[in-house]
């Protein structure tokens, strides 16, 4: 079936060998396409037979009947093996992005955000391991490999089907990343993975393995300590990223992080992990939202629209396609926007619809109460309408309508896009018109005609900005520069 020597690619008949991409112990890993029409790109593991002794040889045999039987997005796939009287082939699945070990190298630390979301593909595939009592006992960056934006587990050489009351002392994997009780030659069961995943966390964020030796004697020395480990003094994680991290990395091995509490951990978050199930969940809860909406239950509402986004979000990275991704953005920007408005009258008690409101202002005085002076700056436009209201003076609600207007202006120019710039939006031009209709008026009219006028104009100061071109047609240049200014 094939051929080889020791300065080439062995050959197969269904597939060319080409670049060697790495060797071990036992086996050497190839780049390969298949031939015929499509050129499918391969990766194949060759294990040469004479290599191999008792031991290996068993550990072989249970790593090909373990990816025989296993798929998974998240581990690589094995598409076929082969043998002849030299070698063993095993046909897996091609992974263009390299391996983990290269990827933390080639960025030195990663982003805690980046960390979580590969934490939770390996996760999602320890939890299916898990289930049918596979444990893989050589967790290491080196054997998770880049696919896209995907993370898969490969190299089972030494896995091994372990129940949970299992126990084993053949000592496996690399000794980095081995677990204490492993190290010191103690029994052992499936618990060491989640040591080698906290130690694989670890080194993502920190751009180094917690016991980072110069030789063994070190390492083992290090390991064997019974000092609680620590993060890099000035660590900047999160409390639940912390909280994970340690608990991974306790030396006790009943002390540690059962996998059930490791799979609910809230850093870990597989609920929300990107998947093809995101949209469908986020999809689900928005109807459900929408529903409690129409209803006028917004305290439920704004609950579902909330639980919608948090599968939103994972939906837009997990999608592929630039067009689809961009719509679901333009349809996650407009509950974004519902859920602001109705947490804004949450807060307020308001038992009135939202439609039915006044104005905007209640709303937009709600989203404020972190901004000071955007709150005073609304103040001041209440002032204006009391004022103008009372009827006392027109020169007084000229001069407050006119202060209130400078004060917005500052306020909107520095604030980002969202919601409450939309809302802030329709307050000075609003107070633009009625600052410019009180110039013309008290221009053009007696006192009577103008106090006859007052009732009128207040009630549209607040109004939406999709209602002011009707009831504002007398805009002066100045206030048209202004809105040019502000890209309205």
């Amino acid at each position: 079936m094939a051929s080889g020597s020791s300065f080439a690619p062995p050959k197969l008949a269904d597939f060319i060998l080409t670049e060697r991409l790495g060797s071990g112990t036992y086996a050497t890993v190839y780049k390969a396409y298949r031939k015929g029409s499509n050129r499918e790109v391969v990766a194949v593991k060759v294990v040469g037979k004479k290599t191999l002794n008792k031991a290996s040889t068993e550990n072989l045999l249970t790593e090909i009947e373990i990816l025989k039987t296993v798929r998974h997005p998240h581990i690589v796939h094995l598409k076929d093996f082969q043998w002849d009287a030299e070698n063993i082939y095993l046909i897996m699945e091609w992974c263009s992005g390299g391996d983990l070990s290269r990827f933390i190298r080639s960025r030195r630390i990663l982003p805690e955000k980046v960390a979580q979301r590969f934490l939770q593909q390996i996760a999602c595939a320890l939890q299916f391991l898990n289930e049918r009592n596979i444990s893989h006992l050589d967790l290491k960056p080196q054997n998770i490999l880049l696919s896209g934006s995907d993370l898969k587990l490969a190299d089972f050489g030494f896995a091994q089907y372990m129940s949970p009351w299992d126990e084993q002392s053949v000592l496996r994997g690399s000794p980095l990343y081995m677990a204490p009780e492993m190290v010191c030659r103690r029994q052992y069961d499936s618990r060491v993975d989640l040591w080698s995943v906290g130690v694989i966390l670890y080194e993502a964020l920190f751009g180094r393995a917690p016991f980072a030796s110069r030789s063994y004697a070190e390492l083992e020395e290090k390991i064997r300590s019974s000092q609680p480990i620590e993060l890099p003094p000035g660590a900047r994680v999160t409390k639940n990223c912390r909280d994970l991290l340690l608990r991974l990395l306790e030396r006790n091995p009943d002390a540690r992080i059962t996998f059930a509490e490791f799979f609910t951990h809230p850093f870990v978050d597989l609920e929300h992990m990107p998947s093809a199930d995101s949209l469908v969940k986020a999809k689900e809860l928005v109807l459900q939202a929408i529903q409690k909406d129409q209803e006028g239950e917004r305290s439920a509402a704004l609950t579902l629209y909330c639980s919608a986004l948090e599968h939103f979000v994972p939906a837009i990275h997990y999608e592929t396609d630039r067009q689809r991704k961009d719509a679901l953005r333009q349809k996650v920007s407009q509950y974004v926007s519902r859920a602001e408005e109705l947490k804004a009258l949450v807060a307020s008690d308001n038992r009135l619809s939202f439609e039915e409101a006044r104005t905007s202002r209640d709303v937009l005085r709600e989203m404020s109460r972190d901004q000071p002076r955007l709150q005073a700056a609304l103040e001041m436009a209440s002032t204006a309408i009391a004022k103008e209201e009372s009827g006392l003076d027109d020169h007084v609600a000229l001069d407050a309508y006119q202060q209130c207007l400078g004060e917005l202006l500052l306020v909107l120019a520095a604030e980002p896009q969202g919601r409450r710039r939309e809302l802030l939006h329709s307050e000075p031009a609003v107070c633009s018109n009625l600052t410019a209709d009180h110039e013309n008026q008290l221009e053009h009219l007696s006192e009577d005609q103008a106090a006859r006028q007052r009732s009128g104009r207040a009630v549209g100061c607040f109004e939406a900005k999709s209602n002011l071109h009707h009831t504002s047609p007398q805009l002066t240049v100045c206030t048209l520069w202004v809105w040019q200014w502000m890209g309205i």
